[in-house]
């Protein structure tokens, strides 16, 4: 299989110029950055699962993640400084591109009753943002290994200007959204 930067650089990102009919192959829209993160929620006070997190978002994005520590106390949340709050991993280039072929021809086609992705979820910059509730459904994790199911959200920021520039570049990238949803 082709790799999908490959195929942009070649293919795909002629189809977007053509389709915005932008003269200049700069003007067209890619995807910059790709932020994977999590929320940490009951278990900031338990290291080994913390730890487990991190290695389960390590084995699906292929980078280490970054955990954040929080910056305020809560008192309604039971949150002191410097407990730890979620985990981020933020992906550029090649392992981008991994990560984007991966997640959409085999990551979601497993989600359960997947009818498409939501248009309504671009922001008016041209980002999109996917919540996952469950993150068994990529390849590189095995169902009997999961001791703690955590949900992520996927975050994709593109050098679009609206949101219908980030459509087009998501779909001429193979992304799946619902039928009749613009």
């Amino acid at each position: 299989m082709e790799k999908l930067e490959k195929q942009f650089k070649d293919k795909i990102i002629k189809d977007v110029q053509s389709a915005l009919k932008k003269k200049n192959i700069f003007e067209v829209p890619y995807i910059e950055k790709i932020i994977v993160s999590t929320g940490t929620g009951d278990f900031k006070e338990d290291k080994k699962v913390i730890e487990k997190i991190a290695k389960e978002i390590e084995k699906i994005t292929g980078q280490k993640a970054k955990v954040n520590l929080s910056q305020k106390a809560v008192s309604a949340f039971k949150l002191r400084i410097g407990q730890p709050v979620g985990l981020t991993t933020t992906l550029r280039g090649e392992r981008m591109y991994d990560f984007l072929n991966r997640f959409i021809n085999v990551a979601l086609p497993r989600v359960r009753d997947f009818r498409g992705l939501k248009a309504s979820s671009f922001d008016g910059q041209g980002n999109y943002s996917i919540g996952l509730k469950d993150y068994s459904i990529f390849p590189e994790i095995k169902y009997e290994d999961i001791t703690v199911n955590f949900g992520l959200e996927v975050s994709i920021k593109t050098s679009a200007r609206n949101k219908e520039d980030a459509r087009i570049l998501f779909e001429k990238l193979g992304f799946p959204f619902e039928k009749g949803d613009k």
